[in-house]
Parts: C-alpha cells; structure tokens; sequence
C-alpha cells in the first residue's frame, strides 16, 4: 500500500510562451550560481573586499567550472557517449544533466586563478569566501538531477521514497531512495558548519574551502554507496567513492599544513580596498578615514576662521584709533596754532598802545 512518497516530475523542460524551452536542470544550475556569488559577495566584503570583486572573478570560474564538471562527467562515464549505439554529439547536451563535481571544482579553480591574478587577490582567500555558497549552488543544482529523474538510489519502501516513473535509459519505474535530496541536505549542512567554523576559527589561507572539500567529500562518499546508476568499480567500490577518499585526505593535510605554517586570517584580502567601500546601490563612497580626515580639515579651517576675522577686527580697531589719534594731535596744534597767534596780536595791540 502507498502511503507516502516523493513525486517525480513529468517532465524535465517547460515551454515558455510555447517557443522557449525552460529546463529544470539549468535552471537550477543558474540559480546555484546567483546564490555562490550573493553569500560569497557579502563575506567577501565582511572580510575587506570591494563590492563586486566575487562576481568578476566568477565570470572566470564559472565557465571553466562548467566545462570542467562535463569533461569529468564524460571522460569517466564515456560508454554513455562513445560505446556502441551511442551518439557521441550527446557530450554537449549539458543541459541533459552530467556534471561531476570534481572537474567543475578543478577547472572552475584554475578560472579562477586567472580572475584573481587580474584584480590582484589571493586564490585562498577568494576560496575561503565562496566555499559555503558553493556548497548552497550544490544543494540547490542538484534538485536538476529530480527533474531529470536520475541519480537515485536503491528501492526502499520509505515514506520519503522517490518515485520514478520515466522507462528511458534503462530505468526502472518503482520507488527509491532520493539520493538528490539527500546530497542536497548534506550540502546545506556543510554550508552551515564551514560559516560557523570560520567565524569560531577565524579560519583563513584556504582553510575554510578545505573544511568545505572535506566535509563534502565525507557525506558524498556514503550518498555515493547508495546510488545504482551505472559507473565504473575499483575493488568493489564506485569510483567517485575511491575520489571522495582521496580528496578528504587532502583536504584535511592541508588544512593541518596550512595551519602550522600560516597560522591565522589574512588582513588585507584586496590591495587599496580600504580606499574605499560602496553605499547600498553599489555606487563608491569615501571611507571613515578620508571623512575622518576631510572632517579635520574642516575643523581645522574653521578654526582657523574666527582667529582671521580676530585679526582682521583687531586690524580696523588699530587703524580707528590710529585716525582718531591723528585726529586728536591735529586738532591740538591747530588750538596750539590759533593760541599762539591771539598772542601775537595782543602783544602787537600792547605795542600801538605804548
């Protein structure tokens, strides 16, 4: 008896208007993106980058992630594409699905290595930033392999089962378990621990990626035992299980590593971001210092204002009293003058009377 379980959706691609074809898959490729490049835009200026620097270098790392992720996916699963009775045209219809983790996170590293190299930023520290959205772009891409009805697991009678329906590609309609759901849960979990473990940690020089690689790893590593699609075996495992091994182990060495020999935060993460920083439409402001310093000035001026304007006051209230002394010393010699002569004229008016 069915008591409850996990539709599947009837379709992959939706038409819009009827003439634009809208796929699951890339859709929520696309939406992973925009959420990495948000969360590690918004860390990266919590740690002393400029507004818009993650998005620049992303422009770099997203295309070479892309195409890394579909290079690993067809080199190790190229029966799909290049056995007999395949059309090996079908490697480039990405937006089928097939996408591995590990070439997209090796390509899209050395894209973004060449981003980083242009603006003059750390690699590491670009990656500490962007490492919890990338595990969120993973827990939201990996709802396309539910549109596709691919890469679930074994049959199970779960409530929370998944139910395929599609009969293409050798699958079997029946009810397994959602191996999608549970990556993507566990990528959202390991994006909650790399943020708390980098704000307990102070975690910087590339560490919190590692944490991220590591934690990934370890949880894709059991998902990965789950899963009944078709893949190549090494000593009874899957291979992506031989890689998550190989991976962890080098994500914890260098974490332990990296430790020991730069030990702590980087300080500055971007040369002359702290010339400036951005109001909330992204548009460039001036920073404290330079207000601070521009308030200074303007203190200093204005101080300096009343001293002149004293000086200026003190200049017309010396040349007032200059004047009026002037004016004093020529109203006395002319008294003196005018005595003088009313002197002269009573001697003479003393002369005649004689």
């Amino acid at each position: 008896m069915e008591i409850a379980y996990i539709p599947s959706p009837s379709r992959g691609v939706y038409e819009l208007f009827g003439v634009i074809p809208l796929r699951g898959y890339a859709f929520c490729i696309i939406i992973g993106v925009f959420v990495a490049v948000w969360l590690g835009n918004r860390r990266w200026i919590a740690r002393g980058g400029r507004p818009g620097t993650v998005a620049d270098i992303a422009v770099w790392a997203v295309p070479f992630g892309l195409v890394g992720g579909r290079l690993y996916h067809v080199i190790t699963d190229y029966q799909l594409y290049f056995s007999e009775g395949q059309d090996w045209v079908d490697a480039f219809k990405i937006w089928e699905g097939g996408l591995g983790i590990w070439g997209a996170i090796a390509f899209g590293a050395v894209g973004a290595w060449i981003g980083c190299r242009s603006r003059g930023v750390p690699l590491p520290a670009w990656a500490d930033a962007l490492a919890p959205g990338i595990a969120l772009a993973q827990a939201i891409g990996r709802w396309g392999n539910w549109f596709n009805q691919e890469l679930y697991g074994r049959e199970t009678d779960l409530p929370w089962a998944l139910h395929i329906t599609s009969s293409t590609d050798g699958r079997v309609p029946g009810y397994y378990h959602p191996t999608f759901l549970y990556e993507s849960l566990w990528c959202i979990g390991v994006a909650v621990l790399v943020i708390w473990a980098d704000r307990r940690f102070k975690l910087g020089h590339g560490r919190a990626f590692a944490l991220y690689v590591a934690a990934y790893c370890a949880g894709r590593f059991w998902i990965e035992a789950m899963r009944v699609d078709e893949a190549h075996h090494f000593l009874g495992m899957r291979l992506n299980e031989w890689t998550s091994i190989v991976v962890f182990l080098l994500a914890v060495l260098y974490i332990v590593l990296s430790a020991r020999r730069r030990p702590g935060r980087e300080e500055v993460v971007e040369p002359g971001a702290s010339d400036g920083d951005t109001d909330d439409d992204g548009a460039a402001v001036k920073l404290d210092k330079k207000s601070e310093e521009k308030d200074s000035e303007g203190k200093k001026s204005d101080a300096g204002k009343p001293e002149d304007e004293k000086s200026e006051a003190e200049k017309e209230t010396l040349e007032k009293e200059t004047a009026e002394a002037d004016s004093g010393s020529s109203e006395s010699e002319t008294a003196d003058s005018s005595s003088s002569a009313e002197a002269k004229d009573e001697e003479a008016g003393s002369a005649k009377k004689a």
